[in-house]
């Protein structure tokens, strides 16, 4: 083996002496990987209303564009996060960046040739929904991956505070997206609201360069660990670059293989049931925001304006998501079960608040309430999952997180927005129905905190 490099080896044993905390430079990266893709997903999400109604494509339809996407997520997650055991969390984060560039640059070609017309609005949203498979595909790689990274090496009682603070990033990704998407709509070359994919698609290249340089490898030592034809690392990681790595960093990978985890297995039964059922209020909501705010504000005509302030709505969201994970779970830290019930009551508050809401104001402190309630249940739930199962299932628990959480996408905002348009309160109440029955359920059902966070 080759020699380590002491300023690492130094690290290690600071890293020990904290309880296998992560140096604040690595967390940050891992900070920012999350943050990007949260973002650039947001900020389209936000422009989508506008570019539907630009194209005159059904509300339905614009929210189905992302279940194929959806469904291959939850196909392909489980099958990278096991890939990150045997390939190292590097090589699956970064092969997760890919994908998002991917998916974004197609994403942004595509649009732009629906609105030079080149391509009628059906064409357009079909190609935009093969365009956003790259991400659902290969993006999938990197969330479980740093899920992964972060939970092999924080010990059970600062698990739930460490994975709060990654989930947060997607919160700070759903501030940073809307806000910048606005700005993003640039009004030359015929860009107009393609600009956040092409912007976020740059964005992504320079994460990519920044987690190559500085996040060191962590590929485990194999007798055979040459690139195959067709791996989907090649061209990501150089095996060559080994003697770079350091033993901490292999040790936190399992040895040997594993068995497999399954969604329903009684220790994970509980926390995937509430995370899929709870996941699907949550992206019912995500899916009717958007119209919501189009018609409650009379904004359907006026597609830059429209957008605006849907992005501003938005951004009251994830702000208050914040408040949930960096300042409320840490500061009273509050456990898995608690911060997934709590999650559930205040988040049927806020949907019940957005039911009669009619101003920019009302909407806006609506959807704050309701991202309050979920950004307390998210981390709960994945939290929760994570410590129900040992050191070295942990890349497969971040897989079936990731999975779960993207299974609530497939169909669940069209369901949504389907019965908003239906009736008001009938896609309200259902989600209300939702989020009470998780309650009642999860408090039935979920191990106690006292038990879960304890270290052994």
């Amino acid at each position: 083996m080759a020699d380590i490099d002491p300023s690492l080896k130094a690290e290690n044993a600071a890293n020990a002496d904290q309880g296998n905390a992560i140096p604040t430079g690595r967390m940050a990266l891992l900070f920012m990987v999350m943050l990007v893709t949260a973002a650039g997903n947001t900020a389209m999400h936000s422009v989508m209303p506008s570019i539907g109604t630009a194209l005159e494509i059904s509300d339905v339809w614009i929210s189905l564009a992302y279940s194929w996407s959806a469904l291959l997520w939850v196909v392909c997650a489980p099958f990278w996060a096991r890939r990150s055991d045997k390939r190292g969390r590097k090589a699956m984060m970064a092969l997760g960046l890919v994908g998002f560039i991917v998916s974004m640059s197609l994403c942004g070609l595509v649009l732009w040739m629906g609105f030079a017309g080149w391509i009628t609005g059906l064409a357009t949203l079909l190609f935009f929904a093969i365009a956003r498979s790259a991400y659902g595909a290969f993006g999938s790689a990197a969330p479980p991956a740093v899920q992964a990274y972060v939970a092999a090496r924080t010990s059970r009682s600062e698990r739930t505070k460490a994975l709060s603070l990654i989930a947060s990033s997607f919160g700070l990704g759903t501030v940073v997206g809307p806000v910048l998407a606005p700005l993003m709509i640039i009004p030359f070359f015929g860009i107009g609201l393609t600009g956040p994919a092409w912007c976020f698609a740059l964005i992504g290249v320079a994460t990519l360069v920044l987690l190559r340089l500085r996040l060191p490898n962590d590929t485990p030592q194999f007798e055979a660990r040459g690139k195959t034809f067709g791996d989907p690392n090649a061209g990501l990681s150089n095996s060559d670059d080994l003697d770079d790595s350091d033993d901490k960093e292999r040790g936190t990978l399992p040895q040997g293989d594993q068995a497999r985890l399954k969604w329903f297995e009684p220790r994970l039964r509980h926390w995937v049931i509430a995370s899929l059922f709870g996941g699907h209020a949550q992206a019912m909501i995500m899916g009717v925001i958007g119209f919501l705010v189009l018609d409650r504000l009379n904004m359907r005509e006026d597609f830059t304006q429209g957008a605006a302030l849907v992005s501003l709505v938005m951004a009251f969201g994830a702000i208050a998501t914040l408040l949930a994970q960096w300042g409320i779970i840490p500061r009273f830290k509050i456990g898995p079960r608690a911060a997934t019930l709590s999650g559930m009551i205040v988040a049927a508050l806020g949907t019940a608040i957005l039911g009669i809401a009619d101003t920019v104001v009302g909407l806006s402190l609506g959807y704050a309430i309701a991202c309050l309630g979920f950004g307390l249940f998210r981390p709960g739930t994945t939290a929760g999952t994570s410590l129900a199962v040992s050191r070295a299932e942990q890349g497969q628990a971040s897989g079936i997180v990731a999975s779960v959480a993207g299974a609530s996408f497939i169909y669940a905002p069209a369901l949504g927005v389907w019965l908003y348009n239906v009736n008001d309160w009938l896609g309200f109440g259902f989600i209300i129905m939702i989020c009470l029955g998780v309650t009642l359920v999860g408090w039935r059902n979920l191990e106690a905190d006292e038990v879960l966070t304890t270290d052994r």
